[in-house]
């Protein structure tokens, strides 16, 4: 995968949603390249190398991404060493090199992956990243529930939405989830969601640097709410409120975490919730 200049691809069509998915690649990327390196993603790294993208003007390359990896390996890891057959739906999957992450840590598994991404997306991981025989892809919407005829149930169904259903409407993210939970019966499903207050302090979107602002985000539940999911939506046994992986640094690897557990500011903070499909 290494692209003389020329032979790069150009991902300027990217917009909106979609191109927060350069975003989150440009930290994770990044984050796997530091001498300390907090995560192993040396896909990552090749992916920002093979794309034509002017990455600095997203401004921030923090912890947050890998971290945010992390905690979606180790979910997905722990349901896979019950499932080794499982199919992982990779909702809205962007530029996420989670497959070959989990491939390497898992190696003797022999789970399938399904990528559903819009168009522009799909044709730029099929440019860029290797082809694999336990790969499908499916150039739709996640809302487009006809994904959902696609998956083999037969062995589990692991379903993650890394950095998605904040930019949904409620209506839709609460559909979304309630399809799913009605869907895929002993499945499970991983997110993520900002805190509620980002929408209310910024309804158009969080500003990361003098050249990019990251598209609203009308979708966030506190954690109570996200616990409540277990009595609300019919299908949904279990809600688990996953802690923050450690990170590198006295703030990423003790104040975050410990900021993350402590019950008068967890209502406020974002989540990484985990639900079992009854």
């Amino acid at each position: 995968m290494n692209h003389p200049d020329g032979d790069r691809a150009d991902a300027s069509t990217l917009s909106g949603v979609s191109e927060t998915a350069l975003l989150t690649l440009y930290g994770r990327a990044h984050q796997a390249g530091h001498r300390d390196a907090i995560l192993e993603d040396p896909m990552a790294i090749r992916l920002v190398e093979s794309i034509d993208f002017d990455f600095e003007k997203f401004g921030r390359k923090g912890q947050e991404m890998a971290l945010r990896s992390l905690a979606f390996d180790r979910a997905a890891a722990e349901y896979l060493s019950a499932h080794p057959s499982a199919t992982v739906v990779a909702l809205a999957e962007g530029l996420q090199t989670s497959f070959w992450r989990l491939s390497s840590a898992l190696p003797e598994l022999e789970f399938s992956w399904l990528t559903i991404d819009f168009p522009p997306i799909i044709e730029l991981r099929q440019r860029l990243l290797p082809s694999s025989p336990r790969i499908h892809t499916l150039a739709q919407s996640a809302l487009d529930y006809s994904w959902m005829d696609q998956v083999d149930t037969s062995n589990g169904v692991f379903i993650t939405a890394e950095g998605l259903l904040m930019y949904l409407q409620p209506e839709e993210s609460m559909g979304l989830i309630t399809e799913c939970a009605r869907r895929f019966p002993g499945g499970q499903m991983i997110f993520d969601l900002p805190p509620v207050l980002v929408k209310k302090f910024a309804p158009k979107g969080v500003r990361s640097s003098r050249r990019y602002r990251v598209p609203p985000m009308p979708f966030s539940l506190k954690p109570a709410e996200l616990a409540d999911l277990a009595n609300t939506v019919p299908g949904i046994r279990a809600v688990h409120d996953l802690p923050m992986p450690r990170g590198r640094g006295w703030l990423f690897d003790k104040l975050f975490p410990a900021f993350w557990q402590w019950p008068p500011t967890k209502q406020y903070r974002g989540a990484y919730t985990l639900l079992e499909f009854g």
